[in-house]
């Protein structure tokens, strides 16, 4: 193996990030094979398959560098630390835990490697390239090992000539002269020859060797089970190594680095949205184009991304790109203006491929209500959760055909909302939780404080974020169950400095403290309070019974809004268990 590499027949794909092991791997690593211990098994794709651009191994130096014969997906940490330290002839450009770059060469002790009571990682000695340890700021030599005679007194043997044959007989040879033939010395080198040495030849790395006709989906598939300490093989790097074998040229990484600084230089929350997903964009656009032409199914999962020419990429590229520009575009007007914000990443996908297909139309006021309609049953109902390709090209069909005047569409038909969700959204992690508090920043929501609305400047420039209306420390005080306090029933979005005016005070007293400190006028903060929906009485009275029961009917008043459906239940025995009473509207 580590012949092949060095003559170039195994190369790595060159999507794969660099060799990163540090001095102490590459030590471990030595003593492993040292003790015939495994090591792990690696694993191979035969070339001539799967287009990847090759790229040499960390240290190989060859001009030109010839056409590789196999691919190393699994392994490249491992096999690179052998080539180096065991093959490659020169100091090991490395790191050293903290991360300082030291260059280092590595010899086996000889006889801590012969002592059965030894560590042997402690038998591997890692020295500088001038092969000398110091100490002391360099006044103090510890250990010097630059000459044959050093090594041979020292009894410290080259890694580098484990698999150099003539140069390890001829270390051999050096190390009984020097020793005068001694018998001792020479049964020494004998075990050492007998116990160490030959392990290393006689190792055996188990691999799994993958055929040049392995599909790109397997080999996609593979890479992300097994390559767990590096990159991630993507339906990305797949189609990157595609289109540069059909293109020659064509480089989709620097294409997609480009388009993502256009993307993301007005619409921070189009940083959600990597290469994969564009692809898959694309993809879906493609697939309901022809669907239009051909009436073939629409499908955008990931065999069908792999099987996206570079063709159809280029004559559809622009327009979602102009697709996700007019999904940001429409996302802002509701509230969510970066990535954190967002509630489903996956939902801007059909989005955009649905904004692509319409164009210009998105702007006409009732085709935008359609289309906010749809998104916020997606939303509200948590649709967007797990595997989505099959709702994307359900939605791309059904909104579209909606728009032009067909049936409401599959994902508004199934979206519901139970009332007693709102007692678990308990933090950002839930799409519904993301999705509440972008709809009280929509409803007119106006800071406490300075009754700002809340627009993309004040968002960002206020650090907007969601905090409790009756805080926790004072709900904490009362023994009040934090299913209620915690929910998002009790949260609004508010600028950082508002909620740390608030403190930890019963409302009563910070909303006095506002008004005083402040110079807010009751009837101005009462209306500020409004535009959060936060029913004013039973907050300003410290009733936090009634507000969370009010303030939970306001919610499932912007959700019906919002989706354009009712919330079933909210009459239900079980709603008025959970609440204290049913949430009627």
């Amino acid at each position: 193996m580590l012949d092949d590499i060095a003559k170039g027949n195994t190369q790595l794909p060159d999507f794969q990030r660099g060799w990163v092991w540090d001095d102490n791997h590459i030590k471990s690593l030595i003593a492993s094979l040292s003790l015939s211990y495994p090591i792990g098994a690696v694993m191979f794709l035969e070339a001539g398959g799967v287009p990847f651009k090759p790229r040499l191994f960390e240290g190989v130096v060859l001009q030109p560098a010839p056409k590789p014969k196999t691919f190393v997906l699994d392994g490249q940490q491992r096999l690179t630390s052998m080539y180096l330290a065991l093959r490659s002839g020169k100091p090991v450009k490395t790191r050293t835990e903290k991360g300082a770059e030291i260059h280092r060469v590595y010899f086996l002790d000889m006889a801590k490697c012969l002592d059965p009571e030894a560590d042997r990682e402690d038998a591997i000695v890692s020295v500088p390239d001038n092969l000398k340890v110091t100490s002391d700021f360099g006044r103090k030599v510890e250990l010097d090992i630059s000459t044959p005679a050093l090594q041979f007194e020292k009894r410290h043997f080259p890694v580098s000539l484990l698999f150099d044959i003539q140069g390890f007989m001829s270390w051999e040879s050096g190390f009984s002269a020097h020793f005068q033939f001694n018998a001792e010395a020479m049964q020494f080198m004998q075990k050492f020859r007998n116990e160490i040495w030959l392990r290393f030849q006689q190792f055996k790395v188990p691999a799994i060797e993958l055929t040049q006709d392995t599909p790109r989906e397997a080999v996609c598939q593979v890479f992300e089970k097994v390559n767990t300490g590096g990159v991630t093989l993507t339906v990305f790097e797949l189609m990157t190594a595609t289109f540069a074998a059909d293109a020659g040229e064509f480089n989709l990484r620097e294409d997609w680095d480009a388009r993502c600084e256009r993307l993301t230089a007005k619409h921070d929350v189009l940083e959600a949205v990597d290469g994969t997903s564009f692809l898959t964009a694309v993809t879906l656009l493609a697939s309901y184009r022809r669907h239009l032409e051909k009436k073939t199914a629409v499908s955008c999962k990931r065999t069908d991304v792999l099987r996206l020419s570079l063709q159809e990429f280029k004559g559809l590229q622009a327009q979602i790109e102009a697709g996700f520009k007019r999904a940001a575009e429409l996302l802002a007007e509701e509230k969510i203006f970066d990535a954190r914000s967002l509630p489903y990443a996956t939902q801007l996908i059909p989005l955009a491929a649905i904004c692509a297909q319409l164009g210009d139309r998105t702007t006409q006021h009732g085709i935008k209500q359609s289309l906010l309609r749809w998104y916020w049953t997606g939303v509200m109902g948590e649709l967007y959760g797990g595997a989505n390709e099959t709702r994307f090209a359900m939605d791309v069909q059904d909104v579209v055909a909606w728009v032009d005047g067909g049936t409401e569409p599959r994902t508004v038909r199934d979206a519901n909302f139970a009332p007693a969700r709102l007692l678990s959204l308990q933090s950002r992690l839930a799409a519904a939780y993301k999705g509440l508090a972008a709809l009280l920043m929509k409803h007119g929501g106006r800071d406490f404080v300075s009754g700002t609305p809340i627009d993309l400047n004040s968002y960002f420039n206020n650090a907007i974020d969601i905090h409790h209306i009756f805080p926790r420390a004072w709900c904490e005080k009362q023994s009040l169950p934090r299913e209620k306090w915690n929910s998002v029933i009790n949260k609004a979005p508010l600028a950082a400095g508002t909620n740390r005016f608030i403190s930890g005070d019963a409302p009563s007293v910070y909303l006095g403290r506002i008004q005083k400190s402040k110079q807010v006028d009751p009837v101005s903060l009462d209306m500020f309070l409004v535009s959060h929906i936060i029913p004013v009485t039973q907050l300003r009275s410290d009733d936090f019974d009634g507000f969370i029961r009010l303030r939970a009917v306001a919610l499932l008043d912007l959700i019906e809004h919002a989706t354009g459906k009712a919330v079933p239940g909210r009459d239900s025995e079980e709603t008025a268990r959970a609440f204290g009473g049913a949430l009627a509207a």
